[in-house]
């Protein structure tokens, strides 16, 4: 008997799996367990489950990148592949080529997938949404140039608000390209200022049609965008991922025409409205004034003005004579005041002092002399009297004490 190798065995298993022809194209119902996402390379590990038993399930990037729908733990899913053995540990696997979900659509689970990531990141939130322009003067629309929405759109901006501008941005709406050609004229749009107001959308159409407004890129751009963007996509009862983005979402692209500019008979009836009310308010102000006007010609001071200025006349005077006999008896009152005051300062003056016979000392430098220790016997000194100066020498210096006694001399050897 021949010794096998572990690896021969496990080649062996693997020969014979792979050549049952019925393990190369098996579908397989299960549901997902122990989920993991190789960010780095793009392989998918995962097990499939029922109620007794469990295989593991590897799907690689190269399949996995062609994924509608984001796979996790506890889906229910389908899955075509093959059965294989991974010769290094001996363990047979699935090799998993397509996976849908089980009894959803893979589109209507990635739709819900992207809807809950985008509005946890807060693309939808209420407070972010811009209003409107009132009167839009450009209206940029990102369609299809042959679809029946830009027939419908043009049509009622033409019939609402013809002073508009339109600006058509010609894009793929469905297939493969669609959503980047949309996100280059959004941007391009917001790059040049083209327009006031954006119109986004196409007519209805099937899950299939209408995906490429579900892109996640597109409703970053839409978010991004610093014009204003309406959604048009579909009929009323279509919903996609840039209706929740946008400032505003309209039913259909007719509804979003009619959302962006206002009737102009409407505005017309509002300014004639307008106009009337200005009138009547012109009107009635005049009249107003009118009726003040004839009250005041009436008044006493336009019928007999002399009479009314005489009191004045007569008021006036006698509010003068006030003011001058209040002014005769404040100046009468300040000159006795400045009378008193310039006496007590005659009184006080040097010179009066001076007159009585008495004199001033100081120093040479005109500091003045206050007691005799300030000088010594021999000092120069000078007397301020009354009629000139005198210049002294000291020539004797008698000192007396607080009390009245002499505390001592000295004198100038002569």
């Amino acid at each position: 008997m021949a010794i096998l190798t572990v690896s021969q065995v496990n080649a062996f298993v693997r020969s014979l799996i792979e050549g049952d022809g019925r393990l190369n194209g098996v579908f397989v119902r299960g549901e997902i367990s122990n989920f993991t996402d190789h960010y780095r390379s793009g392989h998918l590990y995962f097990s499939l489950k029922d109620e007794r038993a469990s295989i593991k399930a590897v799907m690689f990037a190269s399949a996995a990148q062609f994924l509608r729908f984001r796979p996790r733990d506890g889906m229910k899913v389908i899955v075509r592949g093959r059965v294989s053995v991974y010769e290094a540990n001996g363990q047979y696997q699935l090799y998993a080529e397509e996976m849908q979900p089980d009894g959803v659509g893979a589109l209507a689970l990635a739709f819900e997938q992207r809807k809950e990531k985008l509005a946890a990141e807060g693309l939808f939130d209420p407070a972010h949404k811009r209003a409107l322009p009132r009167y839009p003067m450009r209206i940029g629309v990102v369609t299809s140039p042959t679809g029946a929405a830009i027939r419908d759109i043009l049509q009622i901006l033409c019939r609402r608000w013809p002073t508009a501008q339109v600006v058509l941005a010609p894009v793929l709406v469905q297939g493969s390209g669609a959503p980047e050609q949309m996100i280059r004229a959004i941007e391009e749009m917001n790059r040049t200022k083209a327009a006031d107001l954006l119109i986004v959308g196409r007519g209805g159409g099937s899950a299939e049609d209408l995906s490429a407004f579900n892109d996640e890129a597109l409703a970053r751009a839409v978010y991004a965008s610093g014009i204003p963007v309406i959604s048009a996509v579909g009929h009323e009862t279509d919903f996609t991922i840039c209706d929740f983005v946008a400032d505003l979402r309209a039913p259909t692209p007719s509804a979003a025409a009619e959302l962006a500019v206002p009737d102009r008979t409407e505005v017309a009836a509002e300014l004639a409205s307008l106009s009337a009310r200005m009138q009547n308010a012109v009107w009635d102000g005049l009249e107003g004034r009118r009726e003040a006007l004839d009250i005041l010609r009436s008044s006493g001071i336009l019928q007999t003005p002399k009479a009314v200025t005489g009191e004045r006349r007569a008021a006036l005077c006698a509010l003068t004579q006030r003011i001058g006999r209040a002014a005769e008896k404040r100046t009468a009152s300040d000159r006795e005041t400045l009378t008193g005051i310039s006496a007590r300062l005659d009184a006080m003056s040097p010179l009066k002092t001076l007159a009585r016979g008495y004199a001033a000392l100081t120093d040479p430098s005109g500091r003045p002399v206050h007691r005799v220790r300030e000088v010594g016997v021999g000092d120069a000194l000078r007397a301020v009297l009354s009629d000139g100066t005198l210049k002294l020498s000291v020539l004797e210096i008698n000192r007396v004490s607080e009390k009245g006694e002499t505390d001592g001399k000295e004198k100038a050897d002569i």
